[in-house]
C-alpha cells in the first residue's frame, strides 16, 4: 500500500506512521568564514589546568561552559561535604563523576553511591541531596540550562540568596519528574563496559532543553583516519563535550587537531565542522551535550 494512503487510513486512529530518515541532499546555510566562539568559552579546556587554578582548596567551583544555552560546570568537594535537599522547578540536572564517590538520594528512588564513570540524572521538581563519601574529594561535571534556578523545601535553610535577590516563602504545586525509556537515574560507564564486551553507549539524557549521548567503544574498531574528513556540522546547536575515559581526537574548523584527555571540556559553535573519534589503545568514552534533541547532522555529500 502507498504509504500516503495508509496515512490517511490511520488518521485519527490510535496507531502512527513510522517514518523513516531518508538521505537526502539539500542546501544548508554555511558561514564564509569560521564562527567564532563565544565569549569565555575555548575549544579545549584541559582538567589539569582547572585544577591548577585550585590546588588550595578542596572546595571549588568553576563554570567552563555558559552560551546562554547551556551550563556546564565543575564542582570539588572535600570528604563529607554534603549538597543539602533542593529541587529546580523547571530544569533537569544531570551531572558525570570524574573523581571520588558520591552518595546520592533522589526523591522516589533508593540511595546509591555515584563512582568515577558514574552518570545521575535528576528529573525537574524532583528533590536531591548529595555528600560526598570516602577519604579524597569528589569532582563532578554538572550540566543544566543557562540560567536555571534552584529551590529549597521549607525545612532546609537556603544558602546566600542570588545577587540582587531575596528569599521568600511561596506555595507552589510541585510534581516530581519521572524516568523513561531515554533517562534513568543512575549508569557507570565502566560497569557498564564490564558486563557487555559490545558495550558502545547509548542516550542517558533526552528532554525539551538538551541531549546527552554515551560514545563508547575503541579506536581499532573504526576506519582507518581520514585527515580530510571534515566530520559533520549542526545548523542551530552548539556541541560540548566531556572526555568520560580515554582519549579522543577532535578536529575542528579553524583549529589545530587536538587529542583530550580524561575530564578534559571540548567544545564547538554551531556552524562549525567537526570530527571525533576514539584515540590509542585503551577504551575511550565522550558525552556528547546538546542543546536539541535529535540535531541534525549536516554532512558533505559522498564523491561519486
Amino acid at each position: 500500500m502507498h504509504l500516503r494512503s495508509l496515512a490517511a487510513r490511520l488518521k485519527g486512529s490510535r496507531y502512527c506512521v513510522a517514518v523513516i530518515a531518508v538521505q537526502s541532499l539539500v542546501w544548508a546555510p554555511k558561514p564564509k568564514t569560521t564562527p567564532p566562539y563565544p565569549a569565555n568559552i575555548k575549544p579545549w579546556v584541559k582538567l589539569a589546568d582547572i585544577k591548577a587554578r585550585h590546588t588550595n582548596t578542596s572546595n571549588w567551583r568553576e563554570v567552563i561552559v555558559d552560551d546562554g544555552r547551556l551550563t556546564g560546570e565543575y564542582e570539588s568537594a572535600a570528604p563529607g561535604q554534603k549538597v543539602t535537599k533542593r529541587f529546580h522547578p523547571d530544569t533537569r540536572e544531570w551531572f558525570a563523576v570524574v573523581e571520588g564517590a558520591v552518595r546520592v538520594e533522589i526523591e522516589g528512588q533508593q540511595p546509591f553511591t555515584a563512582t568515577r564513570g558514574s552518570l545521575v540524572n535528576i528529573p525537574k521538581q524532583t528533590l536531591y541531596s548529595l555528600e560526598t563519601t570516602g577519604d579524597a574529594p569528589s569532582l563532578r561535571w554538572i550540566v543544566n540550562v543557562a540560567r536555571a534556578k534552584t529551590l529549597f523545601p521549607d525545612d532546609v535553610a537556603p544558602p546566600p540568596a542570588p545577587a540582587g535577590s531575596d528569599w521568600m516563602q511561596v506555595t507552589l504545586n510541585r510534581r516530581p519528574a519521572g524516568y523513561d525509556e531515554f533517562n534513568s537515574p543512575h549508569l557507570n560507564i565502566h560497569d557498564a563496559a564490564k558486563n557487555n564486551e559490545k558495550y558502545t553507549g547509548g542516550r542517558f539524557v533526552r528532554d525539551d532543553k538538551s541531549e546527552m549521548l554515551v560514545i563508547y567503544g575503541y579506536e581499532k574498531n573504526l576506519p582507518p583516519l581520514d585527515p580530510a574528513d571534515k566530520g559533520h556540522f549542526h545548523a542551530e546547536s552548539a556541541e560540548m563535550w566531556l572526555v568520560f575515559a580515554g582519549q579522543i581526537r577532535y578536529s575542528f574548523e579553524g583549529q589545530q587537531p587536538f587529542v583530550a584527555g580524561e575530564g578534559d571540556i571540548v567544545y564547538v559553535p554551531a556552524n562549525t565542522w567537526h570530527a571525533t573519534r576514539f584515540y590509542g589503545a585503551a577504551p575511550a568514552c565522550r558525552l556528547s551535550i546538546t542543546e536539541y534533541v535529535g540535531n541534525a547532522l549536516l554532512l558533505e555529500p559522498r564523491k561519486r
